[in-house]
Formats: C-alpha cells, structure tokens, sequence
C-alpha cells in the first residue's frame, strides 16, 4: 500500500508561533519530528506548512499543521501523535555544570581562573540545558578554566589552586510511550 503526504495537526505556544513567523519570513518551514503513540523515538520527518489565523485565548496556544512523507502509507487519518518543533539550527557551544553557575542579581555568571591562578567572575548568557549541561551562550571562551567544584571557597580577586576534574554528561531518556495518555494531536490526508 502506497500513500502521499498527510496533515499532522497540533497545538503550539504564542511563543512558538511568534518564533515561526519570524522564520518563515527568511524563507523556510521549520522541521517537525514527530512520534506516534507506541514507538520511543521521534521517526517521522515533517515541515511546518500551516499555522491558523487565531490563538485560543483560555489556553493560549494556536493550532499548527506539518506535511509528513507517507510514501509506504503507514501513516492513516485519525491516528495520535506527539510533535517536537526544531528550536534552532545545531550550533557550536560550551556547556557546563548547573552548579558552576553563579547568580549575581539579574546577571548569571561562572567564575573562571586566570593564568595566575586568581579567580574572576565572567557574565555569561544562558541556553538551554543538554545532556544534564548548560549551554553558554556567549561570555566565554574554549580556553577558559571554570571552576565547577568548590564554588563557595571561591572568591574574585583571590589565588587558587586549580585542579582538573572531569564532567559527567548525564543523557537525557527519550519518554516512553504512553499508551492511555490524552492525544496530543492529530493527522489527515494532506490534499
């Protein structure tokens, strides 16, 4: 049995919506991955084609539409599934430890240690969290010297002693499927 591409419906964030539109606007449909009730990983491909005219006041979200190739047919009207949006291209980016983060009022920041072994706090701005890490936006450099452990004896303008340690990557369990959960949206034949 063949078939062609087919709808994948959903519901998104005001965010996402205003994120999308600046996007299409540089000319292209966001990725869309997609996982159908039973199976563990995101397997299907689409692109954000469709996005509806109205967000849902009460909740705040607006209904969004992907294209999914269904060249075998699998994929038949009426099945649910769960949609995961591409927040950006991949990049390049230094990641460190939660704890190596410092908040100093409405900055955050780590402390690193020059090459003569005294400590400064360096203002950073934050990404995400990866694999149990914190992307570094901007504010430092590949060769700078984070102090990760025994931040509270630290303090900027004194010497330390560095040590080297290594951190632990802790990756991150795909959710399993839920079998008896709410659909979380919906798929049609796209004309």
């Amino acid at each position: 049995m063949s078939g062609g591409p087919i709808h994948f419906t959903f519901e998104g964030s005001e965010a996402l919506l205003l994120k999308y539109q600046r996007d299409a606007r540089s000319g292209g449909g966001a990725p869309v991955r997609i996982r159908l009730q039973d199976e563990g990983d995101y397997r299907w491909s689409g692109t954000l084609d469709f996005t509806d005219n109205a967000i849902d006041a009460s909740s705040g979200t607006i209904r969004l539409r992907a294209v999914v190739n269904n060249a075998d047919g699998f994929l038949t009207p009426g099945m649910f599934g769960h949609a995961r949006v591409a927040g950006s291209e991949a990049y390049q980016a230094l990641l460190v430890p939660e704890t190596a983060i410092v908040t100093d009022g409405p900055r955050r920041l780590v402390y690193v240690v020059g090459a003569d072994g005294v400590v400064a706090g360096k203002p950073v701005q934050l990404g995400p969290t990866v694999d149990g890490l914190r992307v570094v936006r901007a504010g430092l450099a590949p060769d700078d010297r984070v102090i990760v452990n025994g931040l509270q004896r630290a303090q900027p303008g004194q010497p330390v002693t560095p040590q080297n340690t290594e951190i632990t990557i802790e990756p991150r369990e795909e959710s399993q499927p839920v079998t008896t959960a709410q659909a979380a949206s919906t798929a049609t034949i796209a004309d």
